[in-house]
């Protein structure tokens, strides 16, 4: 008897768009064999917009995985799952009202497993390991990204080993310890872990998880796209400021748009897709502002928003491929601006966000004020995790408002 795909029926093949090479699913696949590049997953959107009626998502649940039409994996696959996706876009009305302005949400992604935004990514990638059958998963990651990957691999039975920068802060590293995983502490970034993981966990007998380094953490990203277009009843916001990093989510709501757009369920419209990094490691944002196609690796990167310390983001290009076609742009704040949008945003709204939430609301207002953003638009910010896994950062930047309240009397 044959063994059934764990594989979308409607899944075509995985796609590189750097060379334009494809590859089928019928063996483990990184990234591009021929260029080295990412793969972007591609399905059959015609016979998909055929069969699935927008009407029937209810059908599917309530979690991310009410997309699974568009996910990798068959109806039939026995995939591991800790209640991913399906977080609240939460309307921002006294900071609107602060602002002046018609429209703000903020998509708060503190509700999924772990507590961030990488349970999204991180249970694709743990499912591809498992219908691949790969034994053991290994990736570096500046904190969230391994606390999704530990969790998912306990879930599913798999020895997991992650390398963190030393600075990593303490909320990262007892998550790790007690979903079991194997940790190694690297003196300095993500990309210095990165190396270490390369020997310290080599393939076949470890799947690298790193992002953009397997296919299907891009899928589980790219909900964010489809989750802000249902609950805003298919009419998508003018603008969209999301904390850039590794970049997967920004990528992977530009593609969810052109997959919208090809099963019917959308217009072309594009939100703007605006990349905000800090001060301290914008590679993202000199390239954008270079006319770049490529991110030149950033030198001495240092933030206390860990998720934005990458200094060489590997998908560099489809990232501000994804900016351009957006007619988006690219923003880097200071520290200080992203420690006081931290405090402004909880303390307006009741919504306790980490550093890298801070940072969007902090580049809306550098671009209110250079008219980059008009007052009328309709604007949805990013926060991607638990301000609680921050206690650091939060420290810093409470001490600030005592600072500033003592220094105005």
């Amino acid at each position: 008897m044959a063994v059934p795909s764990p594989f979308n029926p409607r899944l075509l093949a995985l796609d590189c768009p750097a060379c334009g090479g494809s590859c089928d699913l019928s063996q483990p696949r990184s990234v591009c064999p021929t260029c080295g590049k990412p793969l972007v997953a591609r399905y059959d959107l015609a016979r998909i917009r055929d069969e699935v009626p927008r009407a029937s998502l209810g059908r599917f649940g309530t979690d991310l995985w009410r997309y699974r039409f568009v996910l990798p994996f068959a109806p039939s696959f026995p995939a591991v799952r800790l209640g991913e996706g399906g977080t609240p876009l939460l309307p921002l009305p006294r900071l609107a009202e602060d602002l002046g302005l018609d429209a703000l949400w903020l998509k708060a992604e503190a509700g999924n497993p772990t507590s961030s935004f990488k349970a999204r990514g991180l249970v694709m990638a743990v499912n591809g390991a498992l219908a691949w059958g790969r034994r053991g998963i290994a990736l570096p990651s500046a904190g969230n990204a391994g606390s999704a990957a530990a969790a998912y691999a306990a879930a599913a039975g798999l020895p997991c080993r992650v390398a963190i920068p030393d600075d990593t802060p303490e909320a990262f590293q007892l998550e790790l310890a007690a979903f079991g995983a194997e940790v190694r502490l690297v003196k300095g970034t993500i990309a210095d872990c990165g190396k270490v993981v390369a020997e310290w966990a080599p393939a076949p007998e470890w799947w690298n998880v790193a992002t953009f380094k397997e296919p299907f953490r891009l899928e589980g990203k790219k909900t964010l796209g489809y989750e802000i277009a249902e609950q805003l009843g298919w009419q998508l916001p003018d603008v969209i400021l999301y904390p850039t990093g590794g970049g997967t989510g920004l990528v992977g709501m530009a593609k969810a748009f052109d997959e919208m757009e090809a099963l019917g369920w959308i217009g072309a419209e594009r939100p703007r897709l605006v990349a905000v990094q800090v001060g301290g490691c914008a590679p993202i944002v000199r390239a954008f502002e270079a006319g770049a196609t490529r991110a030149e690796p950033w030198v001495d990167a240092h933030t206390v928003a860990s998720g934005l310390r990458v200094p060489s983001p590997f998908a560099d290009s489809l990232i501000l491929d994804a900016v351009r076609r957006t007619k988006g742009t690219a923003v880097s704040v200071s520290e200080e601006e992203m420690l006081d949008a931290m405090v402004e945003c909880s303390a307006a709204e009741g919504v306790f966000v980490c550093p890298e939430g801070g940072a969007t609301l902090a580049a809306l207002h550098q671009l209110l004020r250079s008219g980059e953003v008009s007052r009328e638009e309709r604007i949805v910010l990013y926060d991607t995790g638990s301000g609680l896994k921050y206690p650091e950062a939060w420290r810093a930047a409470l001490a600030r408002r005592t600072a500033a309240a003592r220094e105005n009397g």
